[in-house]
């Protein structure tokens, strides 16, 4: 018998209060994770343990419609592009599919779609199948059928410039091989790596000295990323087109998936040739259960099925709900498993000072990569497991990412095997660990003591999204810490003074010469001027990951105003809670919420992490954050939407309010601008009308906007 964790909180019995404090938390640690598998090409849970989130999100937003935000995982799609690569703008958005995890979501998904048609019950439109390849999403856009641009998906509306990269893809044509292509189309599908070739490339990483790759998903999502085209080059990359966005014009009358396939092929593409034509639900999930099982067979990866609505004229009449098409679904596959003994268990500890366990088990083939460790999320999963040393386990690796333990088979414990105790101090500085109410996690208390969090606080410091100081990557940084010569952010800027007066200098040190020491000063000087966005990601606040960093800059504006108003919020904090003006101001930023703000509130409000700050403002400049050009009537100014809208929903009120430069708060107060009140508008239109802010009908709006 095996004992699974157990459920999480019914939906029933949770309040509206707790609902938003959840949804909250799930969106921090989404974009965390979307973070670390759009940009970072490293994700860190599995495929499974992301969709239940996202699911979890989809769950509570259904039972309580008026808590979904603009910034809503369920509205926004990947992660904002890396810098690095230029910007690039996509003429029709890349938006993600939703999901079915049983057959009976996809008999439901074509019955929404036959409801939203209005079709006849047995009438049922024809849909195309096909292998969902775990890849990297790439659109190229051609003009006159000379491609001129490919980009990565990025956010879904915003992606990197690959082109010089791609172009060295021999699956990917120059120039359509068709007679009469449009002028300009962009054509998509995803950029994958055999498995043969990604052992292969992982052999040559090896021998290099040179971490291997976790997946050929990661390998080739970091391959076409390089900014050394001659890297890309090298490595074996192909491609399966398999859709568009933008087309001047289609090549054939009355279109269809299948027709446009057949296009895709002629100009030139690889087309998958499993994609096949399914007339009803039953084709569909025996295609399904077909390629599941010759899965382990297929020469590349896929995690499951896509369905589309065959003809077109259907897909432009179902349109999108959200971020996905309702045209389409992914029916995805179910992890894969196996069985193994728990040698032991470590605790690791984070950047923010969170206690991982991480479980040590007999080697054993899952998936067809042989798994060691895996992860224990925390002392409540193990708990809920009841996880004892020696333990026979099922290990799951879903999506080919971090392996985790997902039961124990209890007939097979060991007479004398003991139960884990989640140790409550740091293993590596003896701290004691504390555990905040609400939560699931053990956080080491000695931040600025902690070794474990001091080099990881560095780290994160000069990453990409932060300082990123080239020549000054984690390698470096563990090399410099462990010498002394790096122990807080302000001694990188220090650190050619203190060099000059050190007997020992950088020169001497092996791998360095001249000019790789003159490289590293003018890299770090280069860094002394800053966008103050990314200053604020770089302090390393708990809950600030580069989207809120974001919301802060374009709220505060400048570094001064920023530090002024958080160490404001902290001077007013009390035992009986936070009311002052500048808390009140941070919290209703939209997008932040009370969890970031007391996180941003309780960094300031100790004096050490202000020292810090200051130090370091003395050594570099924060430029102001950008602020959006003033080119609509409802630019730079603050929106709460309330009660029940007839003219629009909710989520395309708040998105055609922020495309024209608008901020949408969810909650009123003096510095709101505009409230606009549907029907049965409750609390927040009368507090509207107490503070004297501007109460706009669907109507008034509508000409305001139009205007």
């Amino acid at each position: 018998m095996a004992k699974k964790p157990t459920a999480p909180a019914d939906l029933d019995t949770l309040s509206k209060a707790k609902a938003k404090v959840e949804l909250k938390r799930l969106s921090l640690e989404i974009e965390r994770h979307n973070n670390a598998y759009y940009q970072d090409d490293a994700p860190k849970i599995s495929d499974a343990d992301y969709d239940a989130l996202r699911r979890r999100v989809e769950a509570i937003e259904a039972k309580f419609p008026d808590l979904v935000s603009a910034d809503s995982p369920t509205q926004t799609v990947g992660a904002a592009p890396a810098r690095g690569f230029a910007k690039v703008q996509h003429a029709v958005p890349m938006l993600s599919l939703g999901n079915a995890f049983s057959d009976d979501e996809v008999e439901e998904f074509l019955a929404r779609v036959r409801r939203f048609l209005k079709l006849d019950a047995d009438e049922i439109p024809a849909i195309v199948a096909e292998p969902k390849i775990d890849g990297l999403s790439l659109s190229l856009r051609y003009e006159h059928g000379e491609l001129v641009r490919a980009a990565t998906r990025g956010d879904g509306f915003v992606g990197e410039d690959v082109t010089a990269n791609v172009r060295t893809i021999k699956d990917i044509p120059n120039e359509l091989a068709v007679a009469k292509p449009p002028a300009a189309c962009e054509l998509r599908g995803e950029v994958y790596m055999l498995k043969s070739d990604f052992l292969a490339l992982n052999e040559k990483q090896e021998a290099a000295g040179e971490a291997p790759f976790a997946n050929p998903r990661n390998s080739a999502a970091g391959s076409l990323r390089q900014k050394d085209v001659a890297v890309t080059a090298s490595r074996p990359l192909k491609f399966f087109a398999y859709a568009w966005g933008e087309m001047s014009d289609y090549p054939m009358d009355q279109p269809t998936q299948s027709k446009m396939l057949d296009w895709l092929k002629r100009a030139g593409f690889t087309v998958n040739p499993r994609i096949t034509p399914c007339k009803n639900v039953d084709e569909a999930l025996a295609f399904y259960r077909k390629i599941g099982e010759e899965r382990a067979q297929l020469a590349y990866d896929i995690d499951g099925v896509v369905y589309k609505v065959d003809r077109l004229d259907y897909q432009e009449r179902l349109g999108f709900a959200g971020r996905a098409p309702r045209w389409a679904i992914a029916h995805k596959f179910a992890a894969e498993q196996a069985t193994t003994v728990l040698n032991g268990i470590e605790i690791q500890v984070g950047r923010t000072g969170a206690l991982t366990p991480v479980a040590r088990l007999a080697p054993v083939t899952v998936g067809g990569v042989v798994v060691q460790n895996a992860t224990l999320h925390n002392e409540d999963y193990i708990k809920s497991l009841d996880i004892h040393i020696g333990d026979t386990v099922i290990v799951q690796r879903a999506g080919d990412v971090i392996p985790q333990i997902v039961s124990v088979v209890i007939d097979k414990r060991p007479k004398h095997a003991e139960a884990y105790q989640f140790p409550h101090k740091c293993p590596v500085c003896h701290s004691h660990a504390t555990r905040e109410e609400g939560e699931v996690v053990w956080r080491c208390s000695g931040a600025l003591i902690c070794p474990a969090q001091a080099i990881e606080r560095l780290k994160h410091f000069v990453s990409r999204n932060a300082f990123d100081i080239e020549g000054l990557g984690e390698k470096q940084v563990q090399e410099f810490y462990d010498d002394g010569l790096i122990m807080h952010p302000v001694d990188i800027f220090t650190l050619q003074q203190r060099d000059a007066r050190s007997r020992t200098k950088i020169i001497d040190r092996e791998g360095y010469g001249e000019t790789s020491v003159r490289n590293l000063f003018a890299a770090i000087d280069a860094r002394r001027s800053i966008e103050l966005h990314r200053f604020i990601y770089a302090l390393g606040i708990r809950h600030i990951g580069e989207g809120n960093a974001k919301l802060l800059a374009r709220h505060y504006g400048t570094i001064a105003a920023f530090r002024d108003a958080m160490l404001a919020a902290a001077a007013g904090q009390s035992a009986e809670g936070n009311t002052s003006e500048a808390y009140q101001d941070l919290n209703d930023i939209g997008g932040i919420g009370d969890i970031v703000a007391d996180a941003v509130v309780e960094f300031f409000a100790e004096d050490r992490n202000v020292k810090a700050v200051d130090e370091l403002l003395r050594e570099i400049q924060v430029r102001p954050a950008e602020q959006p050009k003033q080119a609509t009537p409802i630019s730079g100014k603050t929106v709460v939407f309330t009660g029940s809208l007839t003219k629009f929903t909710r989520d395309e009120a708040k998105a055609a309010a922020e495309r024209l430069g608008a901020k949408v708060a969810g909650s009123v107060s003096k510095k709101t601008d505009y409230v606009v009140a549907g029907e049965d508008a409750g609390s927040k239109l009368t507090k509207a009308r107490d503070l004297g802010v501007a109460v706009l009908s669907e109507d008034e709006w509508l000409a305001l906007i139009e205007g």
